[in-house]
């Protein structure tokens, strides 16, 4: 197909996925509000620029990421070098994470909301690392094909015990932070490094051993910066000053009018730091590349316009995201929770869980790796439905909580104990999937606008802490899909089983 038909394709594909968030968002404020926002035809403007992103991002993810991230893998497969295999999924997880940002946004927003004593760049430092050492034990996973039923049990039985010992303030952000390291270069990057290695190796099952590495990567973050937490607000106080990156960014930002030069290299500035974003992804791509298969990039000029698009499709999509959905999240909260009843602050959580996650280009790029990994057995239809319906109860779920003051503490344990026990029935082809779909669940799309929504209901909401009742949304956004995708291949066997017996 021609490149710009393709483009054309994925772009229609693009503005079809977004469709959910505006049709939830208009039938709220023209039947249930009745009022028109303000800012309308800015959140409009945001939400295209949105969908232009990420039909770029995702051309730029076929042409780049995916075949050279295939190849690498391959490669290294030949060559039978665990060590090797292994230093090069640290140095990936570690890239690729270090930098998201996702994961610098929520940072930010934790160092500001506690004053400072969360410091932004060390939960980032230990987020990168322990996605880095993960993404090198999922590696030793895949070769030696062990079950993935082992390490996600005794990894949740880590991650609830330590949630028992850990200070209210770090357990929502800390959740959080493992939920938002699977974003949209993450993601297709991991997978294809895992797909690449099931497919290289004999014996090896593309859905059984192919997928894990997502789901490793968002449980091992969560210890980290829970035990981070406790060493903060336990046994020392942390730091107490510094200017707030929110802060930071509101005062230069409120310098009066700009000129057009000043607009032109203020774009031109977040070009250059989306490009530091990705840069650490593409040194470790091309070290890898030339120092240890020693073979040049096959159709580099391919690849690099692949880069390229990645990077503008990346700029584009955290524009709209200012303009578009960080701004729909906050007025939305603050116009239901001003209504007579709470009902509808409910059915707007279920509503746009339901809709961000069908639109969420991570989750459509895993289920299509799925069901080619399924050969049948999988649709990325039904996928996507039952991981949508997944993420709009768990927001529900969470959005309960905010209002009620309840504890995360017990939600979070009694969450992971069900997904615990689920793990122990569920087809073992099936484990590693869902997981894997719990974790992209938590990307572009979903997470600022869900991250607004619990931080704009935790302001408005009387006798609620921003940073206890705030943060959680992601993670109750990650623990459902995980369990609707479970319950979902335990009833397909039974109803086999029972069909095979009749």
């Amino acid at each position: 197909m021609h490149p710009l038909r393709e483009f054309s394709h994925i772009l229609l594909h693009a503005f079809r996925n977004l469709m959910p968030i505006v049709v939830v968002v208009a039938v709220f404020q023209l039947a249930v509000i009745r009022e028109v926002p303000d800012g309308l035809l800015s959140m409009a403007g945001g939400l295209l620029i949105v969908a232009i992103g990420v039909a770029l991002f995702l051309q730029g993810l076929e042409l780049g990421i995916f075949p050279i991230g295939k190849n690498l893998s391959n490669e290294f497969a030949k060559k039978g070098s665990l060590l090797l295999l292994m230093v090069f999924g640290f140095c990936l997880g570690f890239a690729a994470v270090i930098a998201e940002p996702a994961l610098i946004a929520v940072a930010s927003q934790a160092e500001s909301i506690s004053g400072g004593r969360i410091d932004g760049f060390t939960l980032r430092v230990l987020v990168a690392l322990s996605v880095g050492a993960v993404v090198a034990l999922g590696v030793v996973r895949t070769i030696l094909g062990h079950s993935l039923h082992w390490y996600m049990i005794i990894g949740y039985l880590l991650v609830v015990t330590v949630t028992f010992f850990a200070p209210a303030e770090i357990v929502g952000l800390a959740y959080d932070s493992g939920g938002v390291t699977t974003n949209i270069v993450t993601v297709p990057l991991i997978a294809a490094l895992g797909i690449g290695l099931a497919v290289s190796i004999r014996g090896r099952n593309a859905l059984s051993h192919g997928f894990g590495l997502v789901a490793l990567a968002v449980m091992v973050p969560m210890v980290l910066v829970q035990l981070y937490g406790i060493v903060v607000y336990r046994f020392g106080m942390g730091p107490e000053s510094g200017t707030p990156a929110v802060a930071l960014a509101t005062a230069v930002a409120d310098t009066g009018p700009a000129t057009l030069l000043q607009h032109l290299m203020r774009i031109l500035g977040d070009l250059l730091g989306m490009l530091g974003d990705v840069l650490p992804i593409i040194a470790v791509i091309l070290f890898f590349q030339y120092a240890a298969i020693r073979k040049p990039i096959a159709h580099l000029q391919k690849v690099t316009g692949g880069f390229i698009l990645v990077i503008v499709g990346l700029y584009a999509f955290v524009v709209g995201l200012k303009l578009g959905l960080f701004p729909i999240g906050r007025s939305m909260a603050s116009q239901l929770i001003a209504l007579d009843t709470l009902l509808y602050v409910y059915l707007f959580a279920f509503a746009i869980g339901f809709a961000t996650t069908m639109a969420e280009p991570a989750l459509i790029a895993i289920g299509e790796k799925a069901e080619e990994a399924g050969q049948g057995r999988l649709l990325a239809s039904r996928i996507r439905i039952l991981v949508a319906l997944g993420v709009a109860v768990g927001i529900t779920v969470g959005v309960h909580r905010i209002i009620t003051g309840d504890s995360i503490h017990y939600y979070i344990m009694g969450g992971y104990a069900l997904v615990i026990a689920l793990t122990w029935f569920a087809p073992k082809y099936i484990v590693p999937l869902a997981f894997d779909l719990g974790g992209v669940t938590t990307s572009e799309v979903t997470v600022p606008l869900v991250t607004a929504l619990g931080i704009g209901l935790a302001t408005n909401i009387e006798g609620r802490n921003v940073l206890i009742d705030g943060f959680g949304l992601i993670a109750f956004a990650s623990i459902f899909p995980i369990v609707t995708v479970m319950l979902y291949a335990i009833g397909v066997e039974w109803l086999k089983r029972k069909g095979e017996a009749a």
